[in-house]
């Protein structure tokens, strides 16, 4: 997946090395650009369309695939998880009901923008600088259409700062974060790359676009973790104190005075044995009950929501991480929509 990854950059750079016009190729990329923008805007049209004349809806989650895996610096199959992910959603093994009573099979409740298609926009030299800014691009396409909220699927955590990004500028200021995972992804720029999974929360404390962070479920974290968290005042919570935590985050109350409540959702957040289908295995995590009672407790407008980080090549064969993700999905669904 790696080398496949590369393809297109490789692929520009022989064009290059044979003489051929880069306005020749800049057009070109143009036009694939706005073609992927252009079926993520005009679905999002529609089911905006549908939801207005329906009526009675002041926010509808509306799902976004970011198939995205290449920034991750172990494993890229986060890349295949948006598919997979609608699937368990759709699969019929339960019914369309959350556990707050919300039915995901109702469009007022729940729509489906598609996805941007990451690796064909890869595939022609498209580099990460404008890659980001087109991912930006698809969430306000989305946010445009009134009363559609993202829940965007990875996808490696890399797009959580164009994600939330987005969310900022498009609401005119910043949010506050709900950061559910086992590592505090704050690095300046983890391996020289600034865009890495494991970089994305530096960029988004760095650009303003939050003002507070909270970081629940962490036990992967070295100096420069706990010295960026420091440095942008993140509230850090590590597992080895979540039993006297557990009160106050069960209890959360967060959004007043900012544009809302963000919510990113790392599944490696989740103890193995609850998610084994994620690149870095971590042990001593959350229960899924704990990450549903923090969810379901939080007072606060999330206006929106990433799931992010689930390896369906490192699933179980009968797909238990992809359920897994599908519910914390019509979970948040339903956190999102009223």
């Amino acid at each position: 997946m790696k080398n496949i990854g590369k393809m297109g950059i490789h692929y520009l750079q022989r064009l290059k090395a044979a003489n051929v016009p880069n306005d020749l190729i800049e057009k070109g990329q143009n036009r694939v650009i706005e073609a992927s923008l252009t079926l993520i805007r005009e679905r999002a049209k529609l089911k905006g369309e549908l939801l207005r004349a329906l009526g009675g809806v002041v926010a509808s989650s509306s799902l976004l695939g970011v198939p995205i895996g290449h920034n991750s610096s172990f494993l890229q199959g986060p890349a295949f998880a948006p598919p997979r992910i609608r699937e368990a959603i759709w699969c019929g093994s339960t019914n369309p009901s959350t556990e707050e009573g919300k039915e995901v099979d109702d469009p007022r409740v729940l729509t489906d923008a598609g996805d941007l298609p990451v690796q064909e926009l890869r595939d022609c030299g498209v580099d990460d600088d404008r890659l980001m800014s087109i991912i930006s691009e698809s969430v306000k396409l989305v946010m445009e259409q009134e009363p559609l909220r993202p829940l965007v699927l990875g996808g490696d955590h890399s797009i959580s700062f164009p994600v939330v990004r987005a969310v900022s500028e498009k609401l005119g200021g910043p949010v506050d974060i709900l950061h559910l995972d086992a590592h505090p992804d704050i690095y300046h720029a983890f391996e020289g790359n600034k865009y890495s999974h494991a970089s994305s929360f530096a960029r988004i404390m760095e650009g303003g676009y939050a003002r507070r962070l909270l970081q629940v479920g962490i036990r992967s974290i070295n100096p420069e973790g706990r010295e960026q968290g420091k440095r942008f005042g993140v509230e850090q919570y590590e597992m080895r104190t979540f039993s006297r935590d557990r009160q106050l985050l069960e209890n959360l109350k967060l959004g007043e005075g900012v544009k809302g409540v963000y919510i990113s959702v790392d599944v490696d957040c989740l103890d193995p044995a609850f998610a084994p289908g994620v690149s870095h295995i971590e042990p001593g995590g959350l229960s899924f009950r704990d990450v549903l009672n923090i969810l379901h407790n939080l007072k606060g407008d999330v206006v929106a929501a990433d799931v992010v980080e689930f390896n369906p090549q490192r699933d179980t064969v009968d797909g238990m991480t992809a359920m897994v993700a599908a519910k914390l999905v019509r979970e948040l669904t339903a956190k999102i929509s009223k």
